[in-house]
């Protein structure tokens, strides 16, 4: 399965690992910096770049997705350069999707015009809630009017804008939910990427939780009916989910997350940044320094990359399976037996198959609405 990468396609995810301000819910690699040298950052993106491209000859460049941290703080000279550098060491295909995650503050919404003229064709906005309260509650530094004028803005700089929204907040009723999405969604928006809050530890809101002091969040059963609810609404305004929290009309599908919920190979650079790429007939997992002063005096010094590790069929094929049955279209049932050299056990499919939590179609295995609702135990049944 040396060959496997052939699949699909091929894409690259550039780390900018600086905010303005940390967020309370965020467990990304993200932090808060007054003195960024950007030429200096730059040449390590440039170094990163020619190592990672002698190592995947040949390829044809699908995607480039700068994400954060906050990319919308980058010098448009910067993304221009590692964008005109990404197309000379690599084949650009000829509808190459290149995204660039913004902050809706008006600063970086007067910069959306450098960005496309760089070679950004893709806005993804961290927008959030669309409540000023709540957006004070979830620490964005941004007011819903000023997210309203960047998107503004945006439509008028790309064709393609999506924007996030972050739901089951503290306090939110479930007519609260639909009112808010239904307000999204009368937007013009052609994707949403659409989020359950979730309590991770190590970060503010953690620290909160596990002292008794975040109130307001809605028990197990209130959040299932917001997923439900979210489904159907999205549906019902012609964006289907395509995968678990995201929604898009057809053809305006994230075609960069689809490399990874398709398990294709992928280059990833900047702090903390992982891939998937194959090389020397192996596919390699690859993950680099999480620390931005490290991974920059790395980079600098030649390789961000702080490891490696083989990827057996077994783990291809686990991975392939988790990945897969996010999305709509499912998983190849072939391309899983190929990897795992052993076909799923059918008395699994046939007893998650009678219980609504999958379908078996045209070789392919999806995860029913029901079953996508659940798909934490429908993998753990399917690998276990």
């Amino acid at each position: 399965m040396a060959d496997d990468w052939r699949n699909g396609g091929f894409g690259l995810y550039v780390h900018w690992p600086f905010c303005e301000a940390k967020c309370p819910y965020c467990d990304f690699n993200s932090h808060v910096s007054r003195n960024i040298d950007q030429k200096q950052w730059l040449e390590a993106y440039l170094t990163e770049l020619r190592r990672s491209a002698t190592e995947t000859p040949n390829r044809v460049l699908n995607t480039i997705f700068f994400g954060g941290g906050t990319p919308s703080l980058m010098d448009p000279d910067t993304v221009a350069a590692v964008i005109d550098e990404a197309r000379a060491l690599w084949r650009p295909a000829n509808d190459m999707e290149i995204t660039l995650e913004a902050n809706p503050g008006s600063v970086e919404a007067g910069r959306f015009a450098a960005y496309r003229d760089a070679g950004v064709n893709r806005i993804s906005m961290g927008v959030q809630a669309l409540n000023d309260e709540d957006l004070r509650r979830l620490g964005r530094i941004h007011t819903v009017a000023e997210a309203r004028a960047a998107f503004d803005i945006a439509r008028n700089c790309f064709d393609r804008v999506s924007f996030d929204l972050i739901y089951a907040r503290q306090h939110q009723t479930l007519d609260d939910w639909r009112a808010e999405l239904t307000e999204a969604l009368s937007m013009a928006v052609d994707h949403l990427s659409l989020y359950q809050l979730t309590i991770e530890e190590g970060t503010a809101f953690g620290d909160r939780y596990a002292v008794g002091k975040l109130r307001g969040l809605p028990e197990d059963d209130h959040a299932a009916d917001m997923y439900l609810a979210t489904q159907e609404i999205c549906e019902a305004h012609g964006l289907p989910a395509y995968e678990v929290s995201n929604h898009a009309r057809p053809g305006s599908e994230s075609q960069h997350n689809l490399i990874y919920w398709r398990y294709d190979d992928y280059v990833g650079i900047g702090p903390g940044a992982h891939g998937r790429v194959t090389a020397n007939g192996t596919k390699w997992a690859t993950e680099t320094y999480l620390s931005p002063n490290a991974w920059l005096k790395a980079a600098s010094a030649g390789s961000g990359e702080k490891e490696r590790a083989a990827l057996t069929l077994q783990d291809q094929a686990s991975e392939y399976l988790m990945m897969g049955i996010r999305i709509g279209e499912g998983l190849d049932i072939d391309r899983f037996g190929a990897l795992s050299k052993q076909p799923l056990p059918q008395e699994k499919l046939q007893h998650l198959c009678e219980l609504g939590m999958i379908e078996l179609h045209d070789n392919r295995l999806r995860a029913t609405k029901d079953g996508r609702a659940v798909l934490n135990a429908v993998i753990r049944e399917l690998l276990g």
